[in-house]
């Protein structure tokens, strides 16, 4: 029997800690919701609850938390704060994931 060649060594415990973090964002469907939204634009707090039919309260409390874990930043045009996803890496995998859920 012969051992196929691992390609990635296994994940020290630092890396995989960061990669349970970012897919625990994935775990709540407001916050998916939300991603969706940012997926297709740049919007503020106000938009996004209408968007996705939940308070404006709740918007801002799971941005803080996507903030925190590095997957979406804020831009500020006067009083209104403009969100989206911080990089293509976080797009991909939020659009793998719906692929992956839809069969395609």
């Amino acid at each position: 029997m012969t051992v196929t060649k691992q390609l990635h060594p296994a994940l020290d415990e630092h890396t995989a800690a960061h990669v349970a973090e970012l897919f625990r964002a994935f775990s709540d469907t407001s916050r998916v919701r939300l991603l969706s939204a940012l997926s297709r634009q740049e919007t503020n707090v106000g938009t996004l609850a209408e968007m996705i039919e939940i308070s404006e309260s709740a918007v801002s409390h799971h941005l803080r938390g996507l903030r925190q874990m590095g997957l979406v930043i804020a831009r500020r045009r006067g009083k209104e704060v403009f969100y989206r996803i911080v990089d293509k890496h976080i797009l991909t995998l939020f659009e793998q994931g719906v692929r992956h859920v839809r069969q395609e």
